[in-house]
């Protein structure tokens, strides 16, 4: 199995985090009208590089105020009303169902199964896109951040606009301090030592009287656990070289 399997040493680190990130939970408003919400605040979640907003809603059942967590979307502020529901308006920020949406539509935090409450495209700067909608309505495809398409339920939620705290992968990091305080608060995974650089006893890469492999680091897909490090299953290695033309 993996290395990092069973240590606790290795798990994320949870106890500053604000909570798991969210949309409405599935109700009759959602699904025959809309709902309205004020964003209270936006926050920072520890280990997360995109803000994080808190949107209250009035409970359609009882009288109290409920409090969802959304990963903002860029153009978010405070005192701003949101509104979910099939019966929204097509605005940034707004959450409504896939089938609901012109197509070339921007979205993020889409759903990838029917009230799912979001799982693609969370990151910062990450946005998918509504690419076309089948004819009868039923499933709609979009555009995922890597590329790749996918075809989902008309009915998947999701938030129209990207996310917020986009680009920060553009300022490099400059010293390993700061990689050490970025990785301290997401999880134990930095520094990484090179398996070349290990003896032969930890690392089917170490040893040697110089740090070389010393065979192909292309592995097959039945290797052992154990022996499979490198590239695993590689179809193909090396760079890139002119890559399919972005759609």
């Amino acid at each position: 199995g993996s290395r990092k399997g069973k240590s606790l040493i290795f798990t994320a680190k949870t106890r500053l985090r604000k909570g798991a990130v969210k949309l409405r939970a599935v109700d009759y408003a959602e699904r025959h009208g809309f709902m309205k919400g004020l964003v209270k605040n936006i926050i920072h979640d520890p280990g997360r590089g995109a803000p994080m907003a808190e949107v209250v809603f009035h409970d359609p059942y009882r009288y109290k105020l409920t409090k969802e967590r959304w990963v903002a979307v860029e153009g978010l502020h405070t005192g701003q009303f949101v509104y979910c529901g099939s019966k929204a308006q097509l605005s940034v920020g707004n959450v409504l169902p896939l089938g609901k949406m012109p197509e070339g539509t921007v979205i993020s935090m889409c759903e990838d199964k029917a009230a799912d409450r979001g799982r693609l495209a969370r990151a910062s700067g990450c946005s998918c896109m509504v690419v076309g909608h089948s004819d009868d309505g039923r499933k709609t495809r979009i555009r995922l951040p890597s590329g790749s398409r996918k075809t989902v339920p008309s009915t998947c939620r999701a938030v129209v606009g990207i996310v917020a705290g986009g680009g920060r992968m553009d300022k490099p990091m400059l010293k390993a301090g700061n990689m050490f305080h970025k990785y301290k608060v997401k999880r134990n995974c930095w520094p990484k030592v090179r398996g070349c650089a290990m003896n032969p006893v930890e690392h089917p890469h170490g040893g040697g009287n110089h740090q070389h492999v010393g065979h192909p680091t292309t592995i097959a897909r039945a290797a052992v656990p154990g022996q499979k490090v490198g590239l695993i299953a590689a179809r193909r290695t090396g760079i890139l070289r002119g890559g399919g033309k972005k759609k």
